[in-house]
């Protein structure tokens, strides 16, 4: 992993430790929460337990793995499983886009970029792009490699938690515990809107998401959703460039 990881010198230690404290702090076990009921869905199809956590450590993404053993479970064929799981997953390169410049350095090797696109996640992108502008350059590939080990391995422990204590947790408490991720999300980017474009984004995304569902269903309402308020919120931050 020589090359991958940050250089493991003191200051580079000292800045990953703060990542990892920071993440394990609120964001991390919030998102965790989210990742619990992955579990007994792997544990419904007949997975055994350490194929439900290299779900969680490989795949990273709660939406995915949800379609990924739904899918199994309807009895879907491997291609259909692996197209909805792809396009649940394009949703990643616009952040992967917009977080990679803020960690990008000279000498910086491909194996790298590569291992930080792989930790994006919603909570990961909206809470680096809150935090990384603001430290200077040397602590923030660090600071974000220990920020999203913190949220990846302790969602992978969730995640075999979930599965040893599958049909334990009563609904309503299971389903409150879903609830939180997106929740904090929805407090993580509006804290780090910075003009009234972001904030038309996520208005848009309130506004339009019953709709939206209500007329196409959910298969593409979330993606027609984003289209239609990051286009919106792009157009007014350009009229209001030029504007100025």
């Amino acid at each position: 992993m020589h090359g991958v990881l940050p250089s493991p010198s003191s200051s580079a230690l000292r800045f990953w430790a703060k990542g990892f404290k920071d993440a394990a702090s609120l964001p991390a076990p919030l998102l965790a929460m989210g990742l619990i009921g992955i579990g007994p869905l792997a544990l419904a199809v007949g997975h055994p337990l350490g194929a439900a956590i290299a779900s969680t450590l490989f795949v990273w993404a709660g939406p995915a793995q949800v379609l990924f053993y739904g899918g199994l479970a309807a009895g879907l064929s491997p291609l259909g499983i692996a197209t909805a799981v792809t396009l649940s997953s394009v949703r990643f390169l616009p952040m992967t886009m917009s977080l990679l410049p803020l960690v990008r350095r000279p000498g910086q090797s491909l194996l790298q970029q590569l291992l930080m696109s792989h930790f994006v996640t919603v909570t990961v992108w909206s809470e680096s792009l809150r935090r990384l502008p603001h430290m200077p350059q040397e602590e923030r590939v660090p600071y974000y490699f220990g920020f999203a080990m913190a949220c990846c391995s302790i969602s992978t422990l969730a995640t075999g938690v979930g599965y040893l204590l599958s049909g334990q947790a009563p609904l309503p408490i299971a389903a409150g515990l879903l609830f939180l991720t997106p929740m904090f999300f929805t407090v993580s980017i509006s804290a780090g809107a910075r003009g009234l474009s972001d904030g038309v984004a996520i208005a848009s995304g309130f506004l339009l998401q019953p709709i939206a569902l209500a007329l196409i269903g959910p298969e593409l309402d979330l993606l027609l959703v984003g289209l239609v308020g990051g286009t919106a919120a792009f157009v007014l931050d350009r009229s209001r460039t030029r504007a100025a």
